[in-house]
């Protein structure tokens, strides 16, 4: 009897730790199952942290507090051609030309063709994005012989939420003004560019001239602006996507900043 209890107990002993030891909730998982995953979190982990360091840097590049700067981080040139080829840029250039509109609604034209919006072009009006497409998203250095080689192509499109808020300061009244950085030697393919695109009507293209070469953007254009008003011209409004573009002398009355984490402009 003291054998069949012995027996019986070492039965229900086995039993016991059979059981135990294929309940996954009792024993760890093998280690070969718990290393994927890891590694997994560790890669997604790896990407959050870098789109969370290329938004606070584009954040911080549209705020104007990395100037001046040459080229894009290097491991934001992914991040870079997403935005700029995807719907959150669309997005922002679309509340930034719908803010100006309703701005230069809220304006009472005087009625004398004395009221000006002043444009950039490039990347406000017109889109590089098939150039920059070529060229790294603004990861590589700015070559100016290239560059020039596509503006004489002619073959810019437009940024269409800039192209609607265009024809929309003419309907208003006001007379249109674009002042950009492009050379003089380049008014001919500008001009056919432009026109192309579906702009039409301006009231003055402004480009550089051999003396203003050497000027930074800002000393360049802040130049310019104070010739419009010594003619008696108010500067009412300007967008552009480069701060210099904005800043500066002879400021209007509200400046309208695009996006643009391709290039800085000085």
């Amino acid at each position: 009897m003291a054998f069949l209890r012995a027996f019986s107990l070492f039965c229900l002993f086995s039993v016991a730790f059979a059981h135990e030891a294929f309940d996954s909730h009792i024993l760890p998982r093998p280690l070969i199952i718990e290393l994927p995953e890891d590694v997994e979190n560790q890669v997604k982990e790896l990407d959050g942290e870098v789109r969370l360091r290329c938004d606070s840097w584009r954040f911080n590049v549209e705020a104007n507090n990395l100037n001046p700067w040459k080229k894009i981080p290097e491991n934001c040139s992914e991040y870079v051609k997403q935005y700029v080829t995807g719907r959150a840029y669309q997005l922002e250039l679309e509340i930034a030309s719908n803010e100006a509109e309703v701005f230069a609604k809220s304006v009472k034209l005087v009625g004398d063709g004395k009221d000006v919006w002043i444009f950039d072009i490039d990347e406000t009006l017109l889109s590089n994005l098939p150039y920059y497409t070529e060229h790294g998203y603004g990861s590589e250095s700015f070559k100016p012989d290239e560059f020039d080689n596509w503006v004489e192509k002619a073959m810019a499109p437009p940024l269409q939420p800039s192209l609607e808020l265009y024809k929309e300061l003419l309907d208003l009244g006001f007379k249109l003004v674009l002042l950009t950085g492009r050379s003089e030697k380049q008014r001919e393919s500008t001009t056919r560019n432009l026109i192309n695109a579906g702009f039409y009507d301006w009231d003055r293209l402004v480009l550089r001239r051999d003396d203003d070469r050497g000027k930074s953007a800002i000393l360049y254009k802040s130049e310019k602006r104070s010739e419009m008003e010594n003619e008696g011209l108010r500067i009412i409004g300007n967008s552009g996507d480069q701060w210099s573009d904005l800043l500066g002398t002879s400021a209007s009355v509200r400046s309208f900043k695009l996006p643009n984490p391709m290039y800085y402009i000085s």
